[in-house]
């Protein structure tokens, strides 16, 4: 086993690659640019701001990146870290790209040296601004680093990335699983009505805030708005709170935000990650959606991911600009028929057999996330050393 030594970050790194004080003519389609806001949890999010081909080579002037290129946040927020996986991609201001010497740094291992604790508080204790927090890249450059050899670095790596891949791969499967149970429910429920379909609204179909119980001061699941995804039924974190005044909710509930920007970026849950029969609560802003009589549960969030369902709701706000919020009771009159015996036998068969194994793989994603962030921190302090030839 090697023993770990400590370097100047500078010392250590090929190309520093930095466009800050750049600002580039941004296009609708193009090139994608990677900047700070798309770096978020170890990844590169999907662009949403692009260059034009014919500017790329007169813009990227300081430096071109590679695939597992390091992309480092170095403001607003600062810290934020990632592996560049196309090379295809321009680099914007606020982001410092970071590219190891070959004999000292792997760049998947530096990634998760940023994303460690360790890493993560150099870089908070050396930034500076009033109104921008962040770091210098003269500083940046001068920080210190502790570093195993190459080849332990390469095990650490492979081993945090390996529960990262399948992490990702089970995200995937549920994204998949969603998007087949959104088709269905379009054609199911609204492109393939029958005559025999009872007209009506959604309220009776659905039950908006059921009551649900839980005495103040009483410790509960709590759930934050900022936890809710703006594209899967799985919230991501909760934590036991006192309860003092919230929304309540259990298993098999929709959560939809009712305020506005949340509501219009499609912040939504489908609750199955409490205990039974347990209660939790958590922000105001939410709306309880509960599927009446037969209907499976899972029916109220396939509603509410719809696009149709979700414009009404959007054409529901109401209050002062900034602040709007979904009027319940003018969301109630939104129409939908009531469908036939035989469709909603059909629909919960296939619902109970999806949302298992979302389910299963939500837990399972937990688990790994559980494992990889009490790994992170022994393996990049050496207290857990990796064997390796």
């Amino acid at each position: 086993m090697s023993e770990w030594r400590e370097y100047i970050l500078e010392d250590v790194i090929d190309k520093f690659i930095d466009y800050r004080g750049k600002t580039p003519t941004k296009t609708t389609f193009g090139i994608p640019l990677v900047t700070a806001k798309i770096v978020k949890a170890g990844k590169i999010l999907p662009p949403n701001e692009f260059i034009a081909r014919e500017d790329y080579d007169s813009w990227m002037t300081r430096g071109l990146p590679e695939i597992d290129d390091v992309v480092l946040t170095t403001e607003a927020p600062l810290g934020e870290v990632a592996l560049i996986q196309d090379k295809n991609v321009a680099l914007a201001q606020r982001i410092i790209t970071l590219r190891g010497k070959k004999e000292f740094i792997f760049n998947p291992f530096l990634k998760y040296y940023f994303q460690n604790d360790t890493g993560q508080h150099k870089l908070q204790s050396r930034a500076s601004g009033t109104t921008v927090f962040g770091i210098k890249a003269s500083v940046l450059r001068k920080m210190p680093v502790e570093l195993p050899d190459i080849e332990e670095q390469k095990a650490i790596a492979s081993v945090l990335s390996s529960l990262d891949d399948k992490i990702d791969l089970l995200h995937r499967q549920n994204k998949t699983l969603e998007a087949m149970a959104e088709t269905l429910f379009r054609q199911w429920f609204v492109e393939e009505v029958e005559d025999d379909w009872v007209e009506g609204t959604i309220y009776d179909l659905i039950e908006f805030n059921p009551a649900r119980k839980l005495a103040k001061g009483e410790m509960a699941p709590y759930l934050e708005m900022a936890a809710l995804s703006t594209n899967t039924f799985n919230p991501d974190g909760w934590y036991l709170r006192e309860f003092s005044s919230g929304t309540k909710f259990t298993n098999g509930d929709t959560l939809l935000a009712r305020i506005t920007p949340c509501l219009e970026n499609g912040k939504t849950a489908y609750v199955t990650f409490l205990e039974n029969d347990q209660v939790a609560w958590g922000s105001t802003e939410y709306i309880v959606m509960r599927p009446k009589g037969n209907l499976h549960p899972f029916f109220a969030y396939s509603l509410a991911r719809n696009s149709d369902f979700r414009d009404y709701a959007e054409g529901c706000l109401a209050g002062s600009s900034g602040r709007q919020r979904v009027d319940v009771d003018h969301l109630k009159d939104y129409k939908i028929s009531t469908p036939s015996a035989t469709r909603i036998k059909n629909y919960n068969a296939f619902a109970e057999s999806i949302t298992l194994k979302l389910h299963a793989n939500s837990q399972q994603i937990h688990t790994l996330k559980t494992l990889r962030d009490t790994l992170l921190p022994k393996l990049m302090s050496g207290e857990v050393r990796v064997e390796y030839p």
